[in-house]
């Protein structure tokens, strides 16, 4: 299935593929419930069309009516879906803020069982793609990492594996599927919860066995301390972005960040430090935007100051 008419981009035209996750984020907490539509590959293929590439999404959504708010919000937005059967209808998450105001998930049936296979139009916009972006994957499932490997064999890669703890059935199974697929991206997103709950906490011992796989770069986010972004230029980092209004929502920052980072790699690779540092700098202004409204649509500054002026858009 797919959303026909919408961008895939041409010869010549930059163009992004994200495969992972889309579901519907069922949040609970003092004002009531809302349904928001979700899932971190969908928010990194929106905030890839909201930063100007053609962009087409590979997920499982299911053919029941939270499959059709999913591919409606996904037309609204201009990207194209390239969706994956789903037997057990489509993923969704119920979100609750634990003590410490974190988010906790709690994933149906279908999310825990997600799979997806690729079709020859899948197959078609990964080989036409400038980049190919994977987040939240079922890393630890080795027909899915098997099929991943071979679909996307030659793409240049952006990866952030996004472990989910309720979606998470084998955590050893799942370092090594995602080690296997990492080994020969461009990029590599790592944050302090992926460190935590695979490899222990050492976010820096992370970053530096990324490094020793052979990942042309490797960026590490650590929340209120800012990013580090290790690339075969040299190392540099930013410290969180300071912007009008107040910290609304950090569910999306991650997404966000990926997404810019991302936009910024589709046609092709910074060729100095310097060039790496704009990029990062960019994507922690848009990681720092998006936090200033609730849930994971990506924001720019600009479209900030557009909102305060009643003039609505990216």
């Amino acid at each position: 299935m797919s959303n026909e008419g919408l961008p895939t981009g041409s010869a010549g035209t930059a163009s992004a593929v994200v495969i992972g996750d889309a579901l519907i984020d069922e949040i609970r907490d003092e004002s009531g419930v809302r349904e928001l539509v979700g899932g971190a590959a969908l928010n990194v293929a929106v905030g890839l069309r909201r930063l100007g590439v053609a962009t087409t999404l590979v997920a499982m959504v299911g053919d029941d009516e939270a499959g059709g708010h999913i591919r409606e919000y996904l037309t609204d937005h201009g990207v194209r879906l390239i969706a994956s059967a789903a037997p057990h209808g489509s993923s969704r998450a119920v979100v609750q803020r634990a003590a410490n105001g974190e988010p906790e998930y709690v994933f149906n049936e279908a999310a825990q069982r997600r799979s997806i296979r690729y079709s020859d139009e899948a197959r078609s916009a990964i080989a036409d793609a400038g980049l190919v972006a994977i987040s939240c994957f079922p890393f630890d499932v080795l027909a899915e990492v098997d099929a991943l490997a071979e679909a996307t064999a030659g793409a240049r890669l952006a990866i952030d594996p996004n472990p989910r703890t309720g979606m998470l059935s084998d955590r050893d199974e799942f370092v090594r599927g995602f080690e296997r697929v990492a080994a020969e991206a461009d990029i590599v997103k790592v944050g302090a919860d992926d460190a935590a709950i695979l490899y222990d906490g050492d976010l820096d011992a992370l970053r530096a066995r990324l490094r020793s796989l052979g990942v042309r770069a490797v960026l590490a986010t650590a929340g209120a301390d800012g990013a580090i972004l290790e690339t075969d230029a040299g190392t540099t980092a930013a410290p969180i972005s300071q912007l009008p209004g107040r910290i609304v929502d950090t569910v999306g920052a991650g997404d966000a960040t990926l997404s810019a980072v991302a936009a910024g790699l589709v046609s092709g690779t910074p060729a100095s430090l310097d060039d790496w540092q704009a990029l990062l700098t960019r994507a922690m202004d848009i990681a720092a935007a998006t936090c200033r409204a609730e849930g994971g649509l990506l924001r720019t500054p600009e479209s900030l100051a557009e909102t305060e002026r009643g003039v609505f858009g990216s």
